[in-house]
């Protein structure tokens, strides 16, 4: 009796080791983070900062050489067209030093030189051709009398030909040798103190405010030099730099998201020109890139974006694509198997691996076009360590 008691009790305690040791060894349910299927709006975007510019933009340039007196004007004061913006002082050429002067008049004896040189070149062109000519006339009597062979009066009409360009060859040398003495020669001239602090008021050429003081103070500037810009800080554009493999699939008339310029809401543009060419740019980390130049216009109301101003960043989104109606699943659920997309649905508490067609994507949703329905639960950003028919637990 107690034997069959001791035996009783120790299958009674393999059986708790055991049980002990199966709900140890039994396999947990991952826990995993899930998603649902939705259908609504899905907006493909290619994203890039901009900057705002001024899209007419004057430069206010100096007429003459002079002494432009201190401008005034700071930037964002309002200007009219054809008020005064700036004054400029003709200064008459500085006078030659005695050093300036010798290399001058030196200048001048060279060119001198080099003319005489060139009109010798002529005359001796011109007498060879004329010695020429006459060898020329007693040849074509010998060939006449066929006591010379026609190759000798070949010959000589093709010698003639060679000493009649060398003849207008040594003519434009001698015009060249000419307009240098006369260049040199206007190096002596004295300068016209007629002009002498003749004063030029420069005038606005548009209506809009000062963008720019390129000169303040007053100093020498010579003609075409720039002094200001002009230009109407409510009439923006934005330019976008893209890559070349994005810029291809944007088109005029994009409509266009601009964030983050400052303001709470979203301002609305769209796309006006896509520049034909392209330029290197070398991006952050060094590596050199293709990039495109993009135009973009505000639809919204001068009004709605009057606090920025020129050369403003702001953050572009550029629509090149989007759906009203899209069955969409979190871009994070996808992942490869072999050369197509899959996804994990959780389907009664376990992990069921599905092939789906993918369509658009963003950096966040992407479009289903086949293989879940709307309502399905998949599991986002699935392990390695994850296989087809695991149990698993939503976190």
């Amino acid at each position: 009796m107690r034997r069959v008691l001791l035996n009783t009790r120790m299958l009674i305690g393999f059986a708790a080791i055991a049980g002990l040791l199966a709900v140890a060894l039994w396999p947990r349910p991952a826990i995993v983070e899930v998603a649902t299927a939705t259908r609504g709006p899905l907006v493909v975007t290619v994203d890039e900062e901009g900057v705002t510019r001024v899209r007419e933009r004057f430069i206010v340039s100096s007429p003459l050489a002079g002494r432009v007196l201190r401008i005034e004007l700071d930037p964002g004061d309002a200007v009219k067209r054809g008020q005064p913006v700036a004054v400029v002082r003709s200064e008459a050429a500085p006078l030659l030093d005695e050093r300036a002067r010798a290399e001058a008049e030196a200048a001048v004896e060279s060119a001198r030189a080099a003319l005489g040189r060139a009109r010798a070149e002529e005359q001796r062109a011109r007498a060879t051709v004329a010695q020429i000519r006459r060898e020329l006339s007693r040849v074509r009597e010998l060939a006449e009398s066929r006591v010379t062979s026609p190759q000798e009066l070949d010959t000589k009409e093709a010698e003639l030909k060679v000493a009649e360009e060398s003849v207008n060859a040594t003519t434009f040398a001698v015009k060249a040798a000419s307009f240098d003495l006369q260049r040199a020669q206007a190096r002596l001239i004295p300068p016209n103190t007629q002009t002498r602090g003749r004063v030029v008021t420069v005038g606005s050429p548009a209506d809009g405010v000062v963008l720019k003081r390129i000169r303040e103070s007053e100093s020498m500037v010579p003609a075409g030099d720039p002094l200001l810009e002009v230009g109407d800080p409510m009439r923006l554009e934005i330019v976008s730099d893209l890559v070349s493999t994005d810029a291809v699939r944007v088109k005029p008339g994009s409509r266009a998201l601009i964030e983050q310029w400052g303001g709470d809401n979203t301002l609305e543009a769209s796309v006006r020109r896509v520049e034909p060419a392209g330029f290197t740019k070398i991006s952050a980390l060094g590596v050199e890139e293709q990039r495109v130049n993009v135009v973009l216009d505000f639809a919204d109301p001068a009004s709605t974006c009057a606090a920025l101003g020129d050369a403003y960043r702001v953050a572009v989104r550029i629509v090149v694509w989007e759906g009203r109606d899209v069955l969409k699943v979190p871009t994070s659920a996808l992942f490869r198997d072999g050369p197509e997309w899959a996804v994990y649905r959780v389907v009664q508490d376990r992990a069921q691996r599905t092939r789906v067609d993918v369509g658009h994507q963003t950096g966040q949703e992407a479009e289903i076009a086949a293989g879940v329905s709307a309502g399905d639960r998949v599991i986002v950003h699935p392990g390695d360590t994850l296989k087809h028919g695991a149990r698993v637990r939503p976190r």
